[in-house]
């Protein structure tokens, strides 16, 4: 008389447990340092975009101070830039003098020390006879 042997064995099904377990437990570091590099670059972006608005501002009435209103939100979820390109490409918004602000001084506070829960705040300071037009922007 023939036995009907299908189906998969115990052992077999615990090693393709094993496996898979394995290959989770690879995956999720990886999957959490990618997300951390998604917001970093999504914070770098929001920064980027309200630079531009303040700009246009800047551009419409550059005798007019701008303190408060125009901030980010960062929702970055570790401390420091995980992302070197995400903080490269904010580091090329810090310059002195170009051609579209004239002698403008764009310069970060607290770019390197950016923590989960902050923001970035921009204050906008006219130009004086004796001192060139700045804007700020501060992190944390």
């Amino acid at each position: 008389m023939k036995k009907n042997n299908k189906g998969f064995t115990l052992a077999e099904l615990l090693i393709v447990v094993a496996i898979i377990a394995v290959l989770v437990a690879i995956a999720i570091p990886v999957f959490t340092a990618q997300l951390e590099k998604s917001k970093e670059s999504t914070d770098a972006a929001n920064i980027r975009s309200k630079y531009a608005e303040i700009v246009v501002k800047i551009l419409e009435a550059p005798d007019t101070e701008i303190a408060t209103g125009y901030s980010v939100e960062l929702k970055q979820g570790q401390a420091g830039w995980q992302n070197s390109d995400a903080k490269t490409g904010l580091e090329g918004l810090a310059h002195t003098g170009d051609a579209v602000t004239g002698d403008m001084t764009i310069a970060y506070e607290g770019l390197d020390d950016v923590e989960s829960g902050t923001s970035a705040d921009f204050t906008y300071v006219p130009g004086t006879t004796t001192a060139a037009p700045t804007l700020t922007i501060t992190i944390g």
